[in-house]
């Protein structure tokens, strides 16, 4: 093959590779795989990408580049036959509270044109359609302002803009007109008038000001014909002073009150040719997608900004245990008082009231409860306290209620500190006003073939784009829109090709897996359609049902066809043997990998026999399904779950054993586990302050005294976070120094070995090892500092040894050779044991967390959370942990859950690795589909019972891993199916195989 058709890299020596050579084919699917931590994301990521991006950015002028920041060149000799390059990566999803699916596809913002070229208008109190409003009726409304009434009739013609708006206010000069009403204030025309261009403004001429009586008629026909000239259509009427609004039935309404800068008694009304309902009068002022946005203030709704939700405070966290008593703490907000007012405030209610302090809050009457969480209604409290010197004292205070006393305080509170507390207390609640659609009234009242917007936004991809295909319009309206429902149905269909078809257009963006987020990313992709692009993605098949694969591959030979390159790093088997080229990396981690194993198709690795990745795909190596499953010690039962999407189901979690909790994509897994079981668990056992998912009970919490969670957020954010701090061993090892006979003499304290505090690290570098140098429109240039080195540490503190070794140089050592060092110090050698186990042998102890990969950084936390000394009675719940693994590493992942279990604790895995699956002792299998046609409970029990369970796609194939006798190990029994004791469930013979 020519070189012009291959991507050759040559020298490669990122991070920890060794100065490897490897060339790609062009126009392919390839896929780079290895064990976690042979260095795939240095080549693909860290090396082809950021070249591929330093080329693009260097090809721009020097005042361009000083903006965009240009990436530091990798460390490889060169690189031929490369294309710009676009990065899928699984970066953070947006916290953004705005952020939705709909606005990151930017299908929301085809939607919101949709609406505004052929939706229909309706009033949004009484429901009726809006039509126009001629002059005359409009004067007829004005006309019912009481008698004796200023008002002032204004033609907007400027609404929420930016610009300057010069010549608009010289052809109003020069057209007559006197007066103008900008941002709220009347100015002269004949004065200087400059506006900034940067802000938006609002611009309204000033046509006529009169005063209400009943010969003014002509003159306000006159007036209102003007403005509606002037201003297209529009009208805007301010009364002043007097005026109340018309007398009953005038049908005026006001828009907007306080505008203008006329004091509280203003009041604006706005008429409009196009838009108002006969009896309730106007309620928009034009159709534009503008007012469909809930970024925008035209749009957004009033009280909740457009954020369709509001921290309220929540009964549930100020009362999280109603088995105690108020006199007991059941209040929690009142147990921190310094002082006993609380107290003295509860029994001056319970003496008022005749309510029992000492009684289970469960067991109060709800009127009794209220007077505690809502107060008295304004009556006063007799409150009686002793002074000082031992004398009652009685004073009278109102008392407004723990939930109304948190909110002001809240409110009102400038500390940060306090706000944080009182948060603790609150949960996010749908926003009153728009049930959380975000969007303003009038703007939800607009109809399209009968449905609001937030109807639309709130289907699946798969239900909205059966709605777009059954739209009932007329032939005028279909052919206004048929581009914009053509650009909506093609970006739907996109997220259904990518497996991700039952996420709904309102879902917040920050709720996204990594992989659907992901998915997401890659669906827009191939919406722009682009040809001779460098796609590289990490591990897109994360969070994807074995289904579904099938839909991500095509997704990506798409890609591929069209005319790109396509380089995935990537663990799924499936994934690999669709490949056109594989390059395997290793032979292990860290250190000991960033070479290359093998290279070719799936069948050409399979012969390779240094390649554990050939071993695992020609079944040489594989891992073995469990001679026998564990008994479980007992059994904790979700009852009633229904949060999201879930039914109503009751699950039982088995004790003492490793649960696999599975199902297809957006079928209720983490609802279910990390919504429900986890927030339940830690807000009962732990006393955590987090409102669980709708459920009726739990029951069997007896059998736990405490639960963790591993989930996927990164270790650390900067290089300042490593393995030893994220774990405590740095705590640990800074005693030690301080321990040291040199230390002690020269009175240094742990503190001394710590390089994020003065004292004893380096100030020139400030404990960062290497120093920033700034190159302007070049990239930023990092130099080891010159004064420690590298090393973080100033002088006097790198004297201090410990066997020999001085901080820094313990800070450098892999887990591997410190389990060594420390082996007789127990509490240092327990860490680095659970490390070493976990697979991360090869990782440093001070590396920095920036460098670790996304299956390090989980490994990492698991590692410590396992070298704590457990009671035998914990549940570990782990979201997907085989994310970033290799099938070598998938067993050792087995041994450590394995340990746990031994040990007698629960673990709860949300999984989709069959490898994992198989060797689970009891699988919970959620389904048929995901989002709406998904959260029941499709079988429950071991993997041979869930495997012959017709109904199950994920026994469908769990039964291809599991060999023929395990297949069939059973007895033909069913497992617990559908149909059975727990509601929901779906019966056998309805749900789909």
């Amino acid at each position: 093959m020519a070189i012009s058709q291959q991507i050759v890299v040559s020298g490669a020596r990122q991070h920890n590779l060794k100065d490897i050579s490897v060339s790609m084919p062009r126009d392919a699917l390839v896929v780079i795989t290895g064990l976690s931590g042979s260095g795939k994301s240095s080549l693909a990521f860290d090396t082809i990408y950021a070249e591929g991006q330093r080329r693009y950015v260097e090809s721009l002028s020097a005042y361009a580049r000083q903006f965009l920041g240009q990436m530091d060149k990798p460390d490889v000799d060169s690189i031929e036959g490369l294309s710009p390059a676009i990065s899928i990566d699984q970066k953070t999803t947006s916290r953004n509270p705005r952020s939705t699916v709909g606005t990151v596809t930017e299908i929301y913002d085809y939607v919101r044109l949709l609406w505004a070229r052929v939706g229909r208008p309706h009033c949004h109190i009484c429901g009726r359609p809006i039509s126009g409003q001629s002059p005359e009726q409009i004067v007829d409304q004005v006309m019912e302002l009481p008698e004796g009434a200023r008002f002032i009739v204004l033609a907007p013609l400027v609404r929420g803009r930016k610009g300057e708006y010069g010549k608009l206010l010289e052809q109003l000069r020069a057209d007559g007109f006197q007066r103008v009403e900008i941002d709220g204030s009347v100015r002269m025309l004949e004065e200087s008038i400059v506006l900034d261009k940067r802000f938006k403004h609002d611009i309204s001429v000033v046509i006529d000001r009169l005063i209400m009586r009943h010969e003014i008629r002509k003159r306000l026909s006159e007036s209102i014909e003007t403005a509606v000239r002037l201003a297209h259509g529009l009208v805007e009427v301010e009364v002043i002073g007097s005026a109340e609004g018309g007398g009953a039935g005038s049908g005026l309404r006001s828009v907007s009150e306080g505008e203008g800068g006329r004091g509280d008694a203003a009041q604006r009304l706005t008429f409009s040719e196009h838009f108002a309902c006969p009896e309730h009068g106007p309620s928009l002022t034009e159709l534009e997608p503008r007012i469909f946005s809930f970024n925008s203030p035209h749009g957004a709704c009033e009280v909740c900004h457009g954020l369709g939700a509001q921290m309220e405070v929540d009964p549930a966290l100020i009362v999280p245990d109603e088995s105690i008593s108020i006199a007991d703490g059941a209040i929690l907000p009142w147990r921190s008082g310094a002082s006993n007012y609380y107290d003295q405030v509860a029994s001056a209610i319970a003496e008022r009231c005749g309510v029992d302090l000492h009684a289970p809050w469960a067991s109060l009457p709800q009127a009794d409860r209220d007077l505690f969480l809502h107060g008295m209604g304004g009556e006063r409290l007799q409150i009686k306290y002793r002074n000082r010197f031992g004398r009652s004292r009685t004073y009278g205070t109102r008392f407004e209620g723990v939930i109304a006393n948190l909110q002001r305080r809240y409110r009102e509170t400038d500390s940060e500190v306090m706000r944080q507390r009182i948060e603790e207390f609150m949960s996010l609640r749908a926003c009153p006003a728009c049930g959380g659609a975000r969007l303003k009234p009038a703007s939800r009242a607009v109809l399209v073939s009968g449905a609001r917007i937030e109807e639309l936004t709130s289907m699946s991809a798969v239900k909205a784009l059966e709605w777009l295909s059954e739209m009932q319009l007329s032939e005028t309206e279909r052919h206004i829109c048929r581009l914009i429902v053509r650009e909506i149905s093609e970006r739907l269909r996109f997220l259904v090709d990518v497996g991700i078809g039952y996420l709904t257009l309102d879902r917040a963006a920050s709720t996204l897996s990594g992989g659907e987020a992901q998915r997401i990313r890659l669906a827009t992709q191939i919406g722009s359609s682009l040809v001779g692009v460098l796609y590289i993605l990490d591990e897109p098949s994360i969070g994807l049902h074995q289904r579904d694969n099938g839909k991500l591959i095509g997704t990506l030979e798409r890609l591929r066809d069209l005319g790109n390159t396509v380089v995935v790093v990537e663990h799924d088997e499936q994934t690999m043997r669709a490949a056109d080229h594989i390059v395997d990396l290793g032979p292990g981690a860290g250190e000991h990998g960033g070479m290359i194993v093998a290279e070719g198709s799936a069948s050409e690795i399979e012969g390779v026999e240094g390649s554990l990745t050939g071993q695992f795909l020609a079944r040489r190596r594989f891992v073995p399904v469990p001679a026998s499953r564990r008994a479980p010690t007992g059994a904790l039962k979700v009852i009633g779950a229904r949060e999201h999407n879930l039914r109503e189901i009751d699950v039982e979690f088995p004790l003492g054993v490793l649960t696999c909790v599975t199902g297809v994509s957006g079928s209720g897994k983490s609802t279910l586990v990390n919504e429900i079981l986890y927030k339940a668990l830690s807000h009962r056992l732990q006393k955590a302050r987090q409102r669980p998912g709708a459920h009726r009970a739990i029951e069997g919490l007896e059998g736990l005294d405490k639960i963790i969670a591993v989930d996927q957020s990164p270790i650390g954010r900067t290089p300042r976070s490593n393995p030893a701090t994220y774990t405590g061993l740095f705590d640990v090892i800074r005693e030690l120094f301080a321990q040291t006979q040199e230390a002690r003499a020269r009175g240094y304290k742990p503190g001394r070995f710590s390089f994020n505090v003065k004292g004893g690290r380096c100030e020139v570098c400030r404990g960062d090892g290497q120093m920033k140098i700034e190159m302007h429109f070049l990239p930023d240039v990092y130099v080891p500092c010159e004064q420690c080195g590298g090393r973080r540490y100033n002088r006097q503190t790198l004297e201090i040894s410990f066997k020999g070794r001085s901080i820094a140089e313990v800070l450098d050592m892999p887990v591997s050779e410190a389990l060594h060092f420390f082996a007789n110090i127990p509490k240092v050698r327990r860490r680095l044991e659970t490390l070493e186990a976990v697979g991360l042998g090869y990782i440093r102890l001070g590396q920095p967390a920036t460098t670790l990969s996304g299956g390090e950084a989980q490994r990492v936390k698991l590692a410590t959370e396992l070298s704590k000394i457990a009671t035998g009675r914990t549940m570990y719940i782990l979201d997907e942990p085989t994310t970033g693994l290799h099938f070598a590493d998938v067993e050792r992942l087995l041994d450590v859950l394995a340990r746990l279990v031994a040990a007698g604790n629960t673990v709860v895995v949300i999984e989709h690795n069959l490898d994992v699956i198989k060797s689970a002792d009891w699988i919970i299998d959620l389904g048929p589909e995901g989002g709406e046609e998904g959260g029941l409970l499709i079988a429950a029990g071991t993997p041979e019972q869930v495997a012959s369970e017709p109904a199950s796609h994920t026994g469908r194939f769990l039964a291809e891993v599991l060999n023929p006798s395990a297949t069939n190990a059973g007895g033909g029994e069913k497992g617990k199916r559908a149909g059975g004791r727990g509601r929901g469930r779906v019966p056998v013979k309805r749900a789909p195989a």
